[in-house]
């Protein structure tokens, strides 16, 4: 029997930094009922405040439910009526000037710094630096097409590796670069995750959109939880419908 059921964010539970729509919203309270529930995603905390958080009824069970900002290097629990950081394993600042730098470098060098753009490229989440291509506030449509093979990133990424070897530069989202310690994916970060709370990796389950090779969800399945491949929001809510059924049988 599954204890804690984890989620990618976007493209599973939500469409690209978009709040969760109603039914998501009950459906995922409703989970909260008979499991622990917890999101792990790219984002820091303010987004999923803004996609998550703010939108959870009434009846959700909020002790039950878990949020991994930065890809899983944050922790964040709801203990006596607030949200508590966990922990936070946090750049310093010459860490985050070499990174930064070094973000404007490939992105000239990968051809790619002339890229119509709304909003900041660069994201510092303190734990994890975001390189988004089309900027933070880049409309849904624009960026499906950008990179809907990976290739443009892929490219990117080789670059920045050779640049920060003893750093992780993960392909994110649908046009971004996340930047983290080394070793830290969504693995790294779902480990944690049973450390933290006390539930054995046997015991968790996990759903993304993006469980293939090379996929920033794949980490969950070489980790080797149980995993779920969704294709998209709408197939996510069918799959919580029946796990609600069968925990509370």
């Amino acid at each position: 029997m599954k204890k804690l059921i984890a989620f990618d964010l976007d493209g599973t539970l939500a469409l690209s930094k978009q709040a969760l729509d109603d039914e998501m919203a009950g459906l995922l309270a409703a989970l909260t009922q008979v499991a622990m529930v917890d999101i792990i995603s790219g984002g820091d905390w303010p987004q999923f405040e803004k996609q998550v958080v703010s939108r959870m009824p009434a009846s959700a069970n909020l002790d039950n439910f878990i949020i991994q900002p930065t890809t899983g290097t944050k922790l964040y629990r709801h203990r006596d009526g607030v949200w508590d950081a966990v922990y936070a394993e946090l750049f310093s600042e010459d860490e985050g000037r070499l990174i930064r730098e070094s973000l404007q470098k490939a992105v000239e060098q990968a051809g790619y710094a002339h890229e119509q753009t709304w909003g900041e490229q660069i994201e510092d989440r303190g734990s994890q630096i975001t390189f988004s291509a089309l900027g933070q506030q880049a409309p849904l449509e624009a960026k499906d097409k950008w990179d809907p093979d990976h290739e443009k990133r892929k490219k990117l990424q080789a670059i920045l590796q050779g640049m920060l070897p003893d750093l992780s530069i993960n392909i994110g989202g649908s046009t971004s670069i996340d930047i983290t310690r080394k070793g830290v994916d969504k693995a790294y970060g779902l480990r944690k995750l049973s450390e933290t709370v006390g539930v054995e990796l046997d015991a968790i389950l996990f759903l993304g959109d993006a469980i293939f090779p090379g996929g920033n969800d794949y980490p969950a399945k070489r980790l080797g939880l149980d995993t779920v491949r969704v294709r998209d929001v709408q197939e996510t809510k069918s799959v919580i419908t029946g796990l609600i059924a069968c925990l509370k049988a």
